[in-house]
Formats: C-alpha cells, sequence, structure tokens
C-alpha cells in the first residue's frame, strides 16, 4: 500500500533521519514519490522509486528544519506510474486558501468523481477525490466566507460522507490547519515529536506510536488538537475478494 507521513509542528524540528527512513520504505513502495516542504511549501515529486532519485538523495541531504511537512510514496493500484498520478495533489479555492493532499487507500463507490475524469491531469482516484473535494469547499465558500470551524465542518463532512465503502486514510493541509483521518485498521499512527506531532503509516522508529484513532477526523494546529469530528460508522472493513486481490498484487 501507498505510505503517508504528516508533520505539524510549533518550531521547526530536525527531520533528515524520519525521512531518510520513510522513503527507504520505497522498496516496497516504488510507483512514484513526492513531499510538501518548506520554504513556501515547495511540492517536489518523482515517478519510480524514491530512493533511485538523485534529486530527493540531494535534498535529503540539505533539507532544513520543518514545522510543515506532508510526504508520501506511491503502491499504484489505480493509475499509471507517471509523475501526474504522484502525491501530493495541491490547488487553490475560490477565496485563495491553498490545499494539499496525500491519500492511501481505494475509492470503490466514488460515481460521483466520473465527472473528474476529463478535467484531472493524471488518472488516479485520488485526484478524482481531491477535485471533488476543491469543488465541495468551494461551494460552501461561495455561500459566504467561513469562519475556521465551518472550514473545518466543511472537511468533516466531505470525508465522514465519502468514508462508507471506500478506503479513506488522508492527510490534508490547507495552510494553517492539518487534518488527518483513517477509516482502516493499521494504517496511521501517531506520536509527539518534539514540539510537533508525526503521523505517519507505519512507526518511523523504534520509540513508542500510538494508533491514530479510527473514523473520526482530526485537525492540528503547530501540532496541537484543535478540532475532532464525529465518529463516524464508514469504517472500511477488507473483505474475501479484496484480501485475495491484494495477494494477487503481492500487497
Amino acid at each position: 500500500m501507498c505510505e503517508l507521513l504528516g508533520f505539524s509542528a510549533a518550531r521547526k524540528e530536525d527531520l533528515s533521519d524520519l525521512l531518510r527512513e520513510f522513503f527507504s520504505h520505497s522498496e516496497k513502495n516504488p510507483h512514484g514519490w513526492g513531499m510538501m516542504y518548506d520554504p513556501d511549501r515547495r511540492i517536489i515529486k518523482g515517478a519510480g522509486k524514491a530512493y533511485d532519485s538523485s534529486e530527493l538523495y540531494e535534498l535529503l541531504e540539505n533539507i532544513s528544519p520543518q514545522d510543515t511537512l506532508l510526504a508520501h510514496i506511491r503502491y499504484a493500484t489505480v493509475g499509471k506510474i507517471r509523475i501526474e498520478n504522484c502525491h501530493p495533489f495541491s490547488g487553490r479555492d475560490i477565496s485563495g486558501r491553498e490545499w494539499t493532499l496525500i491519500h492511501n487507500g481505494t475509492i470503490y463507490s466514488g460515481k460521483d468523481s466520473y465527472k473528474y475524469l476529463n478535467k484531472q491531469i493524471g488518472d488516479t482516484d485520488s485526484e478524482r477525490l481531491f477535485l471533488s473535494f476543491m469543488d465541495t469547499m468551494n461551494d460552501a465558500i461561495s455561500k459566504g466566507k467561513l469562519t475556521e470551524r465551518e472550514r473545518f465542518a466543511v472537511v468533516d463532512r466531505f470525508i465522514t460522507d465519502n468514508a462508507p465503502r471506500n478506503k479513506l486514510n488522508l492527510i490534508i493541509y490547507d495552510g494553517d490547519l492539518m487534518y488527518a483521518h483513517k477509516n482502516l485498521k493499521n494504517t496511521l499512527c501517531i506520536k509527539r515529536y518534539g514540539k510537533g506531532t508525526l503521523i505517519a503509516t507505519v512507526p518511523l522508529d523504534d520509540s513508542k506510536w500510538a494508533p491514530f484513532p479510527m473514523a473520526q477526523v482530526i485537525a492540528f494546529r503547530q501540532g496541537k488538537v484543535v478540532y475532532k469530528g464525529e465518529r463516524h460508522k464508514g469504517i472500511f472493513v477488507p473483505t474475501l475478494e479484496y484480501i485475495t486481490a491484494l495477494d494477487a498484487m503481492n500487497i
């Protein structure tokens, strides 16, 4: 499966060792990689195995301490192996706010996303999910300026509505808040790191990580929880057919 990494903190922390460990997992997730990092929330991506990238190697050797970061390594299940299908996906809403998303999962119940087939740049369900999210946010903004809590409510409702029958493990950043959600067991864990919070698909060091709460959207600012959504019932439970398909793909 794909792997996610998110970091939110009150001060910049050295993440170089954690990033090296994270991207070393590209041996099992060899179909693309990407990262959003400071300065200026820059996004860098590459198709293929992360640890084969000289560009990424040089970046990890010289990356400065970070207070906000998203990273992704891809195992392709939907969409071809090309840079247009690599995460993060980003875009600005009609108010000018920039949103960035990384996703691990598959959208099985996504007929509403078919209208984005001719709009998307790549061919992944994750990009269609992001385009649908942006339209949902823009629709809410068009009715009036959103407060921070209202903005969280839009994110929470979108994820809650799309969770049933879909594998929806993701991290979203809006330039202020970082939102995280999982609805499949053993797909996100969390720990404090310095003055911040790390969220990852699997532990990246030998210290203690806790399971991220199931089926609940949580928003962080500078590493601290600021909003929690209601727990929902859209938990993804793998069927025998699903497990057989994963075995066939050696996932």
